[in-house]
């Protein structure tokens, strides 16, 4: 049992207004929906709801504590007034939580592709080197083994605190983690520790968030420059051909870390990259030659796609910043036939290939096709469709990917969310005019096969 004064000291700017330092705290809270008897109410400013109109309905429904920006009048129960709620939930999380993060070695991946294999690739890596991993991201969260939904690619920091110490209870010991910008931007990871920090790439998306390619760039940076709870600074992994991974890298490399690693990595010849590599495409994955700090070694890869053997690289640095072995690494890599839902092959007894792959993005789709093109001897057929109330400005971009690369290009319906799923399909075909729009998924999906 936790009381309010114990999660809350040290934490900057906070006061406690009340008698409340003694209050119990059973859970923490940021949706009215969610509170329990005794639960700590994050009163959260939103975009288009203020987390302060609810703290009323918080307390009737069993808040025993609320964390303010400002001091709520007619409020009978104690109240922590901080600069900002939001920037408060993760140290109070953390410290509630038994800082859980100290308890295990968190991998932490970042970029705009390549994020969800990265993390699977490095669970695979830790367990062939005898460790027992929890994962957070897309495509779900895995604790103790056991898979859960969260919907989230990176969860709110009670919630996100709230799984690494499930983790630690399950007899987990390492994590592997997707952070996403939104969550960068919005705090969602702050008071997580981690083994190493990794940068996949940044292209375009989320544009409609962050606005600008300068300010999706600065939020996908914090991970790598904001010290820890303790001040400490995270060994980091980036991707040196990444225009933006490069410029990373040498803002890093010339700030000051206590010494600790930074080691870039690159498929060209670059003299400033630690670990250096060249690849073969094979038929049923890839062939890379490795040069490193700790020696030179060959993996095979079962994953196919020039786009892998970057995930390939940056898992792989990854884990030997964090001391695995390159034995561990290959036996990781081994056990991954592939990942769902990235270049996953479809088959039901034909006589064709089928791919499905996540690709929301204009240079995540141009590079699926192209790794399709490779192992591609007859027509090129792609099927996709882009989602409602996200960054419109991609559409057209993601239709010119697609009839860069793609034989024939089938535009479809894809989760419009709010929007006119039809208005959507027009802005996509605006970069593909000569595709066939097919509104109806399943009829697209039939049509493309």
């Amino acid at each position: 049992m936790s009381t309010l004064s114990d999660i809350t000291e040290g934490l900057d700017g906070a006061r406690i207004a009340g008698d409340g330092e003694g209050t119990e705290v059973t859970s923490l809270a940021f949706d009215t929906r969610r509170i329990e008897p005794g639960a700590l109410f994050f009163c959260v400013p939103g975009a288009s709801q203020d987390g302060h109109d609810f703290a009323k309905d918080a307390v009737a429904a069993g808040a025993s504590a609320l964390v303010v920006e400002r001091e709520l009048k007619g409020i009978d129960v104690p109240q922590v007034v901080v600069p900002a709620t939001r920037a408060a939930m993760g140290p109070i999380a953390d410290e509630f939580f038994g800082r859980p993060s100290a308890r295990l070695d968190v991998f932490g991946v970042t970029g705009t592709n390549g994020k969800t294999t990265t993390t699977f690739l490095l669970r695979a890596m830790l367990a062939a080197a005898g460790r027992t991993s929890g994962l957070v991201g897309t495509t779900g969260v895995v604790v103790g083994g056991t898979e859960l939904e969260t919907g989230f690619t990176t969860p709110e920091a009670p919630d996100l605190h709230g799984l690494l110490r499930q983790m630690v209870d399950a007899g987990d010991d390492s994590a592997a983690i997707e952070v996403s910008s939104h969550a960068l931007d919005q705090g969602r990871v702050a008071n997580v520790r981690y083994a190493a920090v990794g940068f996949t790439n940044l292209t375009r998306d989320h544009l409609d968030y962050h606005k600008s390619f300068e300010a999706y760039y600065q939020a996908k940076r914090l991970l790598f420059v904001t010290p820890g709870p303790e001040g400490q600074h995270f060994p980091a992994a980036i991707n040196c051909d990444d225009e933006w991974g490069s410029r990373l890298f040498d803002e890093l490399v010339h700030a000051e870390r206590d010494e600790v690693p930074v080691w870039g990595w690159t498929l060209r010849e670059m003299a400033r990259a630690s670990v250096s590599a060249s690849f073969a495409l094979l038929p049923d994955g890839a062939s890379i030659k490795v040069e490193s700090p700790v020696g030179d070694f060959q993996l095979k890869s079962r994953l196919r796609g020039r786009f892998n053997v970057e995930n390939v690289l940056t898992a792989t640095t990854m884990a030997l910043l964090a001391g695995l072995t390159p034995e561990d690494v290959q036996a990781g890599l081994d056990s991954v036939p592939g990942v769902r839902g990235r270049f996953e092959p479809v088959d039901a007894g034909q006589e064709f290939t089928v791919l499905v792959d996540y690709a929301h993005t204009p240079d995540s789709l141009e590079q699926v096709l192209e790794s399709a093109r490779a192992i591609c001897d007859r027509n090129l057929i792609v099927v996709f469709g882009c989602g409602g109330d996200r960054d419109r400005s991609k559409r057209p971009l993601m239709g010119r990917a697609a009839s860069n690369v793609a034989d024939l290009a089938i535009v479809t319906s894809d989760n419009p969310r709010s929007e006119d799923p039809g208005a959507i399909r027009r802005a996509v075909m605006a970069g593909c005019p000569e595709a066939t729009e097919v509104g109806d998924r399943a009829e697209a999906i039939l049509r493309g096969v």
